[in-house]
């Protein structure tokens, strides 16, 4: 993980300026500061998430290369974006990204490693599912994805109802709902029905007697229609996003997908994740399973690994002012067709892992990764007619934050996004097991 010698030299001790808005206490800002100490830089001047909220903004040097965090896992911070004093609540995740992309544009001069228009795309899922969709990358049928321009406006998703008659209208008997400004798996259902009125929803969505809704690291199978429609209908409220159940490829007898990290345009870093549930988040129980399998599972299916990664820097370049992007890659069964699940802008957290063969990146993280493709091309100054707009967005956004901080398918046989017309038969997400009434845990 360690920058060569000519990298470390003195030609880059004397390089950009580095600042970064985060939360000071956590790891993703650790490990940056990190990887740009391992180049001789600087020490980054971080900017905490809080004062941009409670202040309505942060200004920055024109030579200042300024790098957005994650505004996650700090309860201050969630409760000045969410309104809520508990961040295990679910609810609220409109208003969280109302208010984290009216602090994005509180952020004035520097040169940005993140893009804000492309951050309001890549917390809408909807809208995010929709430009990929546009430029050709394979994704899940959705049918609530705006259509047209980044700022068309997707379906509206009112409650449990609206979703049945989506299902219903597009053939959908299997489906994952997804909170169109969630994250972390936070909200999402594996939702299954069957031709006998039957139904279960896979989450980690805890449902109190009294209605609300709390995360939780214990996956839960709701299988009562009641229980399913009263996450629903709570979580609809925020905006919901709604994509056909692809089926996955397995490793090991279990669910598998991909993590791919694209730092400027290039792949560099991936990990397998598996799991025994649908949701393969690794914080939910997920682990990390072996790249060397799957490549080895792409190339024998007659493919190429090299496809595999094009995919991803296809989805990474419909954002091409954004230094960074994690994709979740979604391996069809049999390893050998491939759709995008999701592009997350804080997707490089993951620690100890080093970049590809042919990277690049090879012996270095995601955040050193980073610091490298900043000292070969340094991110242009704002233009004045971007600093102009900025200016002229933050007067709204940082009144309005100051007001806040004061208080304180089966799939369809016939379906061509089917890629096999069949089920693998050692999937985990497709158990055999007759449904079941009541609400079962299983183990995380």
């Amino acid at each position: 993980m360690s920058p060569s010698a000519n990298e470390a030299g003195p030609a880059h001790r004397a390089g950009p300026r580095l600042a970064v808005v985060g939360n000071p206490e956590n790891r993703r800002v650790a490990l940056f500061g990190a990887a740009v100490a391992g180049f001789g830089l600087p020490e980054p001047r971080v900017v905490s998430w809080e004062e941009v909220l409670r202040s309505g903004g942060a200004g920055f040097a024109a030579d200042e290369v300024v790098r957005i965090d994650s505004p996650g896992e700090n309860p201050a911070v969630d409760r000045l974006l969410r309104g809520t004093g508990d961040p295990t609540r679910v609810e609220g995740s409109a208003r969280w990204y109302a208010g984290f992309m009216s602090a994005v544009r509180t952020l004035r001069g520097g040169r940005r490693l993140d893009d804000p228009d492309e951050l309001a795309v890549l917390f809408d899922k909807r809208r995010c599912h929709a430009v990929l969709n546009a430029a050709g990358v394979p994704v899940p049928a959705s049918p609530t994805s705006a259509e047209g321009p980044r700022e068309a406006v997707p379906v509206a998703v009112r409650g449990w109802d609206d979703v049945r008659a989506l299902m219903r209208a597009h053939r959908m008997p299997r489906l994952f709902v997804k909170p169109a400004h969630g994250s972390s798996a936070s909200g999402v259902l594996a939702v299954e029905t069957s031709g006998a009125g039957r139904i279960r929803a896979t989450t980690s969505v805890e449902l109190t007697p009294d209605g609300r809704l709390f995360n939780s690291l214990k996956i839960r199978r709701y299988e009562r229609e009641r229980d399913v429609a009263a996450i629903v209908d709570a979580l609809a409220p925020d905006g919901l996003h709604l994509e056909r159940w692809y089926p996955k490829a397995s490793q090991r007898g279990r669910a598998a997908d991909l993590r791919v990290v694209v730092v400027a345009g290039r792949a560099t870093h991936a990990v397998v994740r598996t799991s025994a549930s649908p949701l393969t988040n690794l914080h939910l129980g997920g682990s990390r399973g072996d790249l060397d399998e799957a490549r080895a599972a792409v190339e024998a299916a007659g493919a190429r690994w090299t496809e595999v990664l094009d995919v991803c820097e296809r989805a990474a370049a419909c954002f091409p002012n954004t230094l960074c992007v994690g994709v979740d890659l979604l391996p069809a069964v049999g390893w050998r067709r491939f759709a995008v699940g999701e592009v997350n802008a804080f997707g490089d957290l993951l620690p100890r892992l080093t970049g590809l063969p042919g990277s690049g990146a090879e012996g270095r993280d995601t955040y050193a990764a980073q610091v490298a493709a900043i000292l070969r091309h340094p991110p242009p100054i704002a233009s004045a007619a971007t600093a102009t707009a900025t200016v002229t967005a933050t007067a709204t956004a940082a009144a309005r934050l100051a007001r806040q901080a004061a208080p304180y398918d089966r799939l369809n046989p016939q379906d061509p996004q089917d890629p096999q017309h069949s089920q693998d038969p050692q999937d985990p997400q497709d158990p055999q097991d007759p449904y079941r009434t009541g609400t079962t845990d299983v183990s995380a």
